[in-house]
């Protein structure tokens, strides 16, 4: 082996860094699992260590336990899926007694996704959860109607928005992550309302409002009628709203929508994502999460990036602030 093989070789043994900030939760990799796609992480613990993930995202959490929507409530779509589920959980305490100490005992960064149906629910469940060891942050699905205002989702009026994560925001010391709905004319103005009520992060996106129907029985096919659409089929949408919100609005992102590789990851990371969360792969591949994180690595290694944060936001219009770099300790 000659000196300039020798350089070569030693030039190529970086250790990459992966650790980002996200709004006050520390990730040890950009790499998480979206709400209601993952579980509660135990399920595909025959496939890999949840600890090795940078966080979980629990499924979505009520103050009391629903059975969800009746069947049939999933519909497979060209490059995609319709789901209406219909936050089909156990209730906030059966999560604290239950599934919390197990999350707790794998070391795992765990992210509780929290819906409601009034202001009040969303605070209450914001007030029981706080001070809960073992609990990272907090996701608002701002999904959800607003039962107080005629069945309009909160998601889709800033004021709303602003007035649910304010209200969230006051009865938690943890880290508020608004998901913003892509149900909307301007996304800029939900993340901005977010960001007026104090939420730390954001994540996005969830779900395309979509439908099927059943061509022999003349009806559609959810009994729902309407679900939300996810997979591939979403991923433009996605990417085009994260790049909007991170040119826009000084919060670090959880980017989502149709991640199935390693290049979906790098392309969320480079329109302004802080970290990534993969749903819909999951059904397809349970190792997904270990395939990209270890396809990032690669990645870094090949082309000498040390530390995740100069993908972050490096396809963005210059002179815009990094986010996801401060305070990784």
């Amino acid at each position: 082996m000659n000196n300039t093989d020798r350089k070569a070789r030693k030039k190529s043994r970086i250790t990459p860094d992966l650790r980002v900030n996200l709004g006050g939760i520390i990730l040890n990799n950009p790499i998480t699992v979206a709400s209601g796609t993952f579980g509660y992480g135990m399920e595909y613990e025959p496939f890999m260590d949840i600890a090795s993930l940078g966080a979980v995202i629990v499924k979505g959490t009520t103050l009391e336990p629903r059975a969800g929507n009746p069947p049939p409530r999933i519909c497979e779509t060209p490059s995609g899926m319709l789901n209406a589920i219909g936050l089909e959980n156990p209730g906030v305490e059966a999560f604290i007694n239950q599934h919390l100490p197990v999350l707790r005992s794998r070391k795992t960064t765990v992210i509780v996704n929290i819906a409601g149906n009034t202001v009040e629910e969303y605070a209450e469940l914001a007030r029981t959860l706080d001070g809960q060891s073992g609990i990272a942050g907090l996701e608002l699905n701002i999904s959800c109607p607003n039962v107080k205002q005629g069945g309009l989702q909160f998601g889709t009026d800033p004021v709303m928005v602003q007035e649910l994560v304010a209200a969230v925001k006051s009865q938690t010391s943890l880290p508020v992550m608004a998901k913003l709905s892509p149900n909307v004319t301007d996304i800029v103005a939900i993340a901005r309302a977010a960001e007026r009520g104090g939420a730390d992060c954001l994540s996005l996106i969830n779900t395309l409002l979509g439908m099927a129907i059943d061509i022999e029985n003349r009806k559609p096919f959810l009994a729902n009628t309407f679900g939300g659409l996810s997979g591939p089929a979403i991923k433009p949408v996605a990417l085009r709203m994260v790049y909007q919100v991170a040119s826009e609005v000084p919060l670090p992102i959880m980017g989502m929508g149709g991640i199935t590789d390693t290049r979906d990851v790098i392309e969320f990371l480079m329109a302004g994502a802080t970290a990534v969360s993969i749903g819909t792969a999951n059904f397809v591949n349970p190792l997904v999460t270990q395939e990209v994180l270890a396809g990032l690595r690669d990645y870094m290694e090949q082309n000498q990036i040390t530390s995740v944060q100069e993908l972050i936001g490096a396809a963005l219009p210059q002179g815009l602030p990094k986010k996801g770099s401060a305070e990784l300790t």
